[in-house]
């Protein structure tokens, strides 16, 4: 199976174990974890795979970055995902909660926003 662009899931998998080396290397190891996020290709979002636009997620349970694969249509989309998504990785997981419940949604919640902005960054990372 490939995305639009052609990368197929192993491609995919090996553009982002070295992009993820390199993030790790820029913004080190949460203090939230013991160690780095666990890499997890997901072919599908949830079991349907409804949401096309959903890119990636943390899961602090597990301590997993978790790249749909099948929705990332090129290069740029997967780096600016491992930006975001470690960025959930470094941030502390009781307050992610805590912004939900003080009435926070996912447009305005401070940590979304953190990340989105550090995406811009992505193009440090790209270097071919």
């Amino acid at each position: 199976m490939r995305t639009m662009n052609g990368l197929s899931k192993n491609k995919i998998e090996k553009i982002s174990e070295k992009y993820l080396e390199e993030i790790t290397n820029v913004y080190g190891f949460s203090k939230h974890f013991d160690s780095e996020p666990y890499l997890v290709l997901e072919d599908s979002v949830y079991s349907d795979g409804t949401d096309k636009n959903l890119k990636g997620e943390f899961d602090a349970d597990f301590n997993e970055l978790v790249i749909y694969w099948k929705n990332i249509k090129n290069e740029e989309e997967l780096i600016r995902t491992l930006v975001h998504e470690y960025q959930h990785y470094l941030q502390s997981p009781s307050w992610m909660t805590r912004y939900y419940n003080m009435g926070y949604d996912y447009s305005d919640h401070p940590y979304e926003i953190q990340a989105y902005m550090e995406e811009e960054n992505w193009i440090q990372f790209n270097k071919k």
